[in-house]
């Protein structure tokens, strides 16, 4: 009796890790049903299947696969990481992996003689110092924002569990307020970077610097998440690297996997339509062709195709009544990510030639970076060109791939991005590309022109090296890339889209009984939210934790090196 009351006065004077012990009970509970019913599957990270790196293919009738748009740098792959154990697994280590140079980015904020320059560094300590030397003032607000980084990283589980476990659970959790007992991701997810950026200084050249590269996923800092932007941080923090050949690389060593493993990778096969049973289950896909639809059938069908074109466009209307994301998609929770235009410029002269460094710039006009984004986006077409553009991203690709020189020697390129409003360019989206007509082809190019000119203040000496200059619109994007709305990295990264709700209703596994998505919609953007959207797509239908299976698989790989 008094080993009772014990207890009891314990929980009275504990009732927070009661609760939290509860819950989860009941969470592992909740999850060991979710994970049984079907089999498991076979685990595809049972052993390494990498083989010895093979000279890089250069004939291009062989390769067959030009890509203007890709990878400008990528995360994870300097030291073994899980990341770097996945990718070298699904390109059967043919894929390789050059260092950017340091510092791998440079923010500069301001015009001409005037321009502030501020280098970010990645490693363990160097990215932190550079902020500090830059703004030694700023050191409290610069600790705070690194224990922030430290604190969204160790919470980030909360975001792939979400993906996994019962959606009334996680409703359960979230609408109790209970969810923070598991999880602390949702308290910086569903705040805005602009709202912590605040809170930190009220410096706005620091709030610029940190914010920086929010043009990654493409949110302005008002609406993006700020859990997604520490997630971004995180995944460069310890430096960056360049795929060997170009982005181009990435594609051509997967597909040899597919095919080794019983797939057909098929181009210039547009589906028009997801196949369903009268029972509502998904059988297979059909494909547009001139000479008449052919349907292909398969027991399970993935959607790459993004979260908009997979709803609205490929299955039929009543799905989407009935899924739960129509008042999400009118309330704005979930809404397509702002648009895009891309600068493709050829240069005459090598790298030394030119003096081109493989890192990254990203331009600013102003260190108001919340207000300049927001009111370039907001004007109208009559006035994009009334001053300057004041987000630029400037890239070489060619000055950070070594094997470039050999294959086009005395030649050199160079890639611009600026965010871009789809209204701006809609109405011509249905008119044939290359065939959209005077107007169209003035305004994309008066925009690009208008970039060109403002790199060439930080790079005078290519004024006369242009050989080849090129501009994709919104419009462009969705003719190349399928994105509605003229968008590069699926749906918009707000914080909205990263609470709870949201979030587990945006996973692998649809309302629709044998149809999955994956890719960038129901993770996060870039290289690595795509992967490790496939990662979770595989664990869906394979009914198991491949994340697990990926993680021993890398313990095995450091034991045996």
């Amino acid at each position: 009796m008094e080993l009772t009351r014990s207890v009891y006065a314990w929980m009275v004077s504990n009732p927070s890790l009661v609760v939290a012990v509860l819950l989860a009970v009941l969470f592992i509970t909740v999850l060991a049903k979710f994970m049984s019913g079907p089999p498991v599957g076979k685990n595809p990270f049972a052993k390494a299947t990498t083989s010895p790196p093979q000279p890089l293919v250069t004939d291009q009738a062989k390769r067959n696969n030009v890509l203007k748009q890709g990878i400008h740098y990528i995360g994870g792959m300097r030291n073994l990481t899980n990341f770097k154990v996945y990718i070298d697994h699904i390109t059967d280590g043919q894929l390789q992996w050059t260092g950017v140079v340091e510092p791998y980015d440079t923010v500069v904020i301001g015009d001409n003689e005037k321009a502030r320059h501020y280098p970010m560094y990645g490693g363990k300590d160097e990215f932190k110092q550079s902020l500090l030397d830059k703004f030694p003032q700023e050191k409290k607000a610069i600790d705070k924002y690194f224990d922030l980084l430290k604190a969204t990283r160790a919470s980030a589980l909360g975001h792939v569990m979400a993906k996994i476990v019962p959606t009334w659970w996680i409703d359960f959790l979230a609408s109790t307020g209970l969810i923070h007992y598991f999880t602390n991701y949702y308290k910086y997810s569903q705040r805005s970077v602009s709202d912590v950026m605040n809170e930190l200084t009220d410096n706005k050249e620091l709030q610029t610097v940190i914010a920086y590269s929010f043009g990654d996923y493409g949110s302005p800092p008002s609406e993006g998440s700020f859990a997604m932007h520490c997630d971004l941080i995180n995944h460069m923090r310890y430096g960056v690297s360049y795929p060997v050949g170009g982005a181009s690389e990435i594609a051509f060593h997967i597909i040899p996997s597919i095919e080794k493993a019983g797939g057909k990778v098929l181009v210039r096969a547009q589906v028009s339509q997801i196949l369903l049973e009268d029972s509502g289950k998904a059988f297979g896909v059909r494909v547009h062709k001139s000479s008449g639809d052919v349907d292909i059938h398969a027991p399970i069908i993935i959607s790459d195709a993004g979260f908009f074109n997979t709803f609205q466009s490929l299955l039929p209307p009543q799905i989407m009544d009935k899924s739960g994301f129509k008042p999400m998609v009118k309330k704005g929770t979930i809404k397509h990510g702002v648009g895009a235009m891309s600068i493709f410029v050829g240069l005459k002269g090598s790298k030394e030639d030119l003096a081109l460094e493989g890192r990254n710039w990203w331009v600013y006009t102003s260190n108001d970076i919340t207000n300049i984004t927001e009111e370039y986006i907001g004007r109208s077409v009559e006035n994009v060109l009334k001053d300057d553009i004041p987000l630029l991203f400037i890239s070489f690709p060619s000055a950070k791939d070594p094997t470039w020189e050999q294959r086009y020697p005395g030649k050199s390129t160079c890639a611009v991005v600026t965010l871009a409003n789809w209204e701006w360019f809609k109405k011509w989206e249905n008119e044939r590309v290359m065939k959209r007509g005077e107007e169209y082809d003035k305004l994309k190019n008066s925009i690009g022109e208008r970039a060109w000119a403002q790199v060439l203040r930080l790079f005078p000496h290519l004024k006369d090296k242009v050989d080849y200059f090129e501009v994709g619109s919104p419009v462009s994007n969705k003719y190349y890339l399928g994105s509605p709305a003229g968008e590069i990295y699926g749906l918009d990264h707000t914080k909205e889209r990263f609470g709870p709700k949201a979030v587990t209703r945006l996973r692998a596994q649809t309302m629709v009984p044998n149809l999955y998505m994956t890719g960038q919609d129901i993770l996060s953007c870039g290289f690595a939210g795509a992967a490790y959207g496939g990662l979770l797509s595989a664990s869906a239908v394979l009914n198991r934790n491949l994340f697990k299976d990926l993680s021993q698989l890398k313990k095995t790989i450091a034991k045996n090196k």
